[in-house]
């Protein structure tokens, strides 16, 4: 069966399926939102091919990219970055579970992209209660005639999500399909106050995190950090991304030490979260050896690909060798991260939460009067 009953069955048989959101998920097909021609696992499937794939694709849990590169073509071998798509649809309704969206409320949405997301708020509340923003003026255009073709009417609008759009404010709950280095102090003005905001949230090396923040006032909003969850980049939030092969340099004058800490411990869900905190603007790249060894290279590169560090784990020893460059020692840093943590009594990341105000955003350990001082990069 590979029609919108089928989504809906896959969804309750993963028990991904909220009560309140059953039947906004049966009423409105995704099918429209999806274009005939979708990337699924590195595979692109087209939906005149004659085959079922498609439709199987578009109503199962799967997420479906229906951009790279902003829209701009791409040779054949050239690094291929994810720039919109359709989310899976357990964790859409993971974060629209948590939003506690309710009839009455207004809602504002980051990043309208295929518009689904969208047409799930408006089925839910009313068109009139629902603002969607969307910076990329064609894949905005394919949302409206998606949403149109769906029977849904919201208010698009194009321009800069970070901005949020304060003529259509205040709103009770505001959430962003896209991930975001920092918060806006701009959402937290548009919030009503006790409204709600959920958005994925990170750094490049680990952008696996929502951001559950309630507003007390207009001033400041504060949370918890919690999910795994894997989005796109707000665009002017990107960081660091490509083949490894275009990223790496000087190799011969690299620096070379051992460390005790291994590439697979700071790999882990808590430490890599505790590296993140501090270790904002470069990103960890784990490759495994192929010749059945279990050794395997942990890269780190800096967002602006100026600096590299390289760990080898090699089965059954203590200490790693470690190749550096460039004007930052990121291996360095890494230990600093971790050592920091460990200090702390190695807290999970269940423990973080997050407090945006007019200075800023800041993260603390337990109460938002302790707060989480990282060593600096």
């Amino acid at each position: 069966m590979t029609t919108p009953e089928r989504l809906v069955e896959i969804l309750a048989n993963k028990k991904a399926l909220p009560a309140a959101w059953r039947q906004t998920v049966a009423a409105v097909d995704r099918g429209l939102f999806i274009p005939d021609t979708i990337e699924v696992d590195d595979r692109t499937i087209h939906r005149s091919d004659g085959s079922d794939e498609w439709a199987r694709a578009v109503y199962g849990d799967l997420s479906l990219i229906t951009q790279t590169n902003d829209g701009r073509p791409t040779d054949k071998d050239a690094f291929r970055l994810p720039t919109s798509s359709s989310s899976m649809p357990t964790v859409m309704l993971e974060m629209l579970d948590a939003l506690d969206v309710r009839p009455g409320h207004r809602v504002l949405e980051i990043g309208t992209g295929t518009g689904y997301n969208a047409a799930l708020l408006c089925r839910r509340i009313g068109d009139d209660s629902v603002t969607s923003i969307e910076v990329d003026p064609a894949v905005a255009a394919t949302a409206r005639r998606n949403l149109e073709a769906a029977g849904s009417s919201p208010r698009l609008v194009i321009g800069d999500g970070l901005a949020g759009h304060a003529q259509g404010g205040p709103y009770d709950r505001i959430i962003a399909t896209c991930t975001v280095r920092d918060i806006p102090f701009a959402w937290i003005e548009q919030l009503a106050p006790e409204g709600r905001l959920i958005t994925p949230w990170g750094s490049s090396y680990f952008a696996y995190s929502y951001a559950s923040l309630t507003a007390t006032g207009r001033r400041e909003a504060t949370g918890r950090l919690w999910g795994r969850p894997a989005f796109m980049w707000l665009r002017d939030h990107r960081g660091g991304a490509g083949l490894l092969q275009d990223c790496l340099h000087h190799r011969d004058e690299a620096s070379v030490r051992r460390t005790r800490l291994s590439p697979y411990d700071v790999e882990e869900l808590d430490p890599r979260f505790a590296v993140s905190l501090s270790v904002r603007d470069a990103w960890p790249l784990l490759c495994t050896a192929e010749d059945g060894s279990d050794e395997a290279t942990l890269w780190v590169i800096s967002d602006d690909r100026a600096s590299w560090a390289a760990a080898e784990y090699v089965p059954g020893q203590t200490h790693f060798e470690v190749r550096q460059y460039g004007p930052r020692s990121l291996w360095n840093e890494v230990e600093r991260a971790v050592a920091s943590w460990e200090d702390a009594l190695t807290p999970g990341r269940e423990r973080f939460g997050l407090t945006v105000d007019a200075h800023g955003q800041h993260v603390w350990l337990d109460s938002p009067d302790r707060p989480w001082n990282p060593p600096s990069s």
